[in-house]
C-alpha cells in the first residue's frame, strides 16, 4: 500500500506487503524488503537496503550524503537488517572510501528518536540506542548493547557485546563486552550483571567472570598479562571474549575502572 502523496522512484525495488504512508520519498537505488513500513514523511535515498519487517517513523532520513569532508561522491551503501524500529528524526549515513564504504545495522534493533548513525558504523543485533545519541564515524557496536539517552560515542570507538552505557555518557574509550560504563568521560562501573542473568548465563560463569574482571584491570600492563588470565579461566568463554576484544585492536584505548585511571 503506497499513499498517493509519496514519491517512489520507478527504479526502487518494493517487495511484498510494504506500507508507505503519506509524504515519503524513496530513491531509485533503494530496496524495501517484505513487510517494511514507512509510517509517513520518511526520506530514503542512495544504495540503501531495508530488511523485512522494519518500521521507520516520521522524519527519519536514511542514505543521504555522509557528514565527512573527505567524501568525494564515491559509491557507497547502507544495509539495514530485519525487524528494526527506527523512530522519529533518526539519521543514518552511508559509508566512505576511508573504510568499507558501507554502514551496517543488524536485526531487531531499536533506534530511538533523534539518534544518529554516522558513516561506516557497524551495529549488531538486538541493540538499543536511546534518544539523542549520536554515533561518530567508524563506530562498532556488538550484539545486545544498550546505550542510554543523550550519550555520545566518539568516532572509531568499539562497544562489546552485552555492554550497557549509562545515560549522558561521553564514550571516548572502547568498552569491553559485558561492561557497565558511565561518566562525562567514560569509565567502567563494573559488569552488566543484570544483562548477563537475563541472557541465562549460569551464576558460576558470572562469578568467574567477575573474578577475571578484577584481575584484568589490576594488571600493570593490560596486554602483557592477558595470556595468564586466559590460562586460568580457559573454560570460561566469556572471559575469552573480553580478552579477545582487548587484543583485537591494541591501538585503541580501553575503558577502565575509575581507580585505574
Amino acid at each position: 500500500m503506497i499513499h498517493k502523496s509519496s514519491i517512489i522512484d520507478s527504479k526502487a525495488k518494493i517487495s511484498n506487503n510494504v506500507k508507505i504512508g503519506p509524504f515519503c520519498y524513496v530513491g531509485p537505488n533503494v530496496i524495501l524488503d517484505d513487510n517494511v513500513e514507512l509510517v509517513s514523511n520518511v526520506h530514503i535515498e542512495g544504495n540503501t537496503k531495508v530488511g523485512k519487517g522494519t518500521r521507520i517513523f516520521p522524519f527519519a532520513a536514511i542514505g543521504t550524503q555522509p557528514q565527512d569532508l573527505k567524501f568525494n561522491g564515491e559509491k557507497n551503501s547502507i544495509e539495514i537488517g530485519e525487524n528494526n524500529l527506527i523512530r522519529e528524526y533518526v539519521t543514518i549515513n552511508p559509508g566512505t572510501a576511508g573504510d568499507k564504504l558501507k554502514t551496517i545495522i543488524g536485526n531487531n534493533c531499536l533506534l530511538m528518536i533523534s539518534s544518529h548513525v554516522a558513516h561506516d558504523c557497524v551495529i549488531g543485533n538486538n541493540v538499543i540506542i536511546a534518544n539523542n545519541v549520536p554515533l561518530g564515524g567508524h563506530v562498532t557496536i556488538e550484539d545486545s548493547v544498550v546505550i542510554g539517552g543523550n550519550s555520545a560515542v566518539q568516532q572509531f570507538t568499539r562497544i562489546g557485546r552485552l555492554a550497557m552505557i549509562g545515560g549522558m555518557t561521553g564514550v571516548l574509550k572502547d568498552v569491553i563486552p559485558f561492561g557497565l560504563s558511565f561518566g562525562n568521560r567514560n569509565y567502567l562501573k563494573g559488569l552488566n550483571i543484570i544483562g548477563l542473568r537475563r541472557s541465562k548465563y549460569e551464576n558460576k560463569v558470572i562469578m568467574q567472570l567477575q573474578e577475571a574482571y578484577k584481575k584484568i584491570f589490576s594488571l600493570k600492563n593490560l596486554h602483557e598479562g592477558l595470556f595468564k588470565i586466559n590460562e586460568e579461566y580457559s573454560d570460561n568463554k566469556l572471559v575469552k571474549e573480553i580478552t579477545n576484544f582487548i587484543e583485537r585492536d591494541k591501538k585503541r584505548p580501553i575503558c577502565s575502572p575509575l581507580e585505574n585511571k
